[in-house]
């Protein structure tokens, strides 16, 4: 079985205090695929690509990496697999320089020194952070930190990457260049994102969150073109499925007639000013 799949089975998850987070939530994602975890705030989201590498543990159910089910007892194999990028990028960058943050996590993989360097400068340069190396973390800008979060996952080579929000907080020129490398990747895929925009654009598929529990799960266009749907679950179509306001407005003018006579003969073609 491919190490790059994903397999939630019945995943149930409850607060300390009792509240129920998710229940029982079912999906497989596939070798490659790019997928979206999308719904209104407290959906569930954040809570359940926890779950992913074993951040949070199921109070029922069972998340699967490949065939390895993820246990305490597997858990230093599944977070090899599975980079998780958290939605703030500071919770992740805590060392002196850029190097040293994405050097890290192959450091406590036990790899020599030389191979370590190697993933760091690989991972640097793929993200287009080489030249800041040895740049402290808190000179960074949001999108650069983001960058080098997404470096220092990818420097323990996963065969699945997970990232929590990855637009939240950047400018719009930010966000395009990591829309850009994102669309590089070859991983296995997870995104949870509000930016529907972003997730037409990368992910072929979609799965809505709503009070815990899998609303929809199926191709992004079509989801998004439910509109009851994304009614029910607090989500509206992205930008780009959304008419323009201003165009809407022109052309209901036009066909309620505004003092200029058009005609539009049966055929629908224009027959011109009268």
């Amino acid at each position: 079985m491919s190490r790059h799949l994903v397999e939630a089975r019945d995943l149930a998850y409850d607060y300390p205090d009792g509240t129920r987070a998710l229940g029982g939530i079912s999906f497989r994602i596939a070798h490659g695929e790019a997928v979206a975890i999308v719904g209104a705030n407290g959906a569930g989201k954040s809570t359940l690509i926890h779950h992913l590498n074993g951040h949070l543990s199921a109070t029922r159910g069972e998340v699967r990496i490949g065939d390895v089910p993820i246990t305490r007892d597997t858990l230093p194999a599944i977070r090899r697999r599975v980079g998780l990028v958290f939605q703030d990028a500071d919770d992740q960058l805590f060392m002196p320089t850029v190097f040293d943050d994405v050097a890290f996590g192959p450091a406590n993989q036990g790899l020599p020194a030389d191979e370590v360097a190697r993933r760091v400068d690989g991972a640097l340069l793929r993200v287009g952070m080489a030249a800041l190396r040895d740049k402290p973390p808190y000179r960074l800008s949001g999108g650069e930190k983001k960058r080098v979060a997404i470096a220092g996952v990818l420097a323990m080579a996963p065969d699945v990457l997970v990232i929590d929000e990855p637009t939240g907080g950047l400018d719009p020129h930010a966000r395009r260049q990591l829309l850009r490398l994102l669309a590089e990747f070859t991983h296995t895929r997870i995104f949870t994102s509000h930016d529907l925009d972003m997730v037409l654009e990368l992910c072929p598929r979609t799965i809505v969150l709503a009070r815990g529990r899998v609303m929809a799960d199926g191709p992004t266009r079509e989801v998004f073109t439910d509109d009851a749907l994304l009614r029910e679950c607090r989500l509206e179509r992205p930008l780009a499925m959304q008419s323009c306001p201003l165009c809407s407005a022109v052309r209901r003018k036009q066909e309620e007639g505004d003092g200029t006579d058009h005609h539009v003969d049966r055929g629908g073609s224009r027959a011109g000013l009268r």
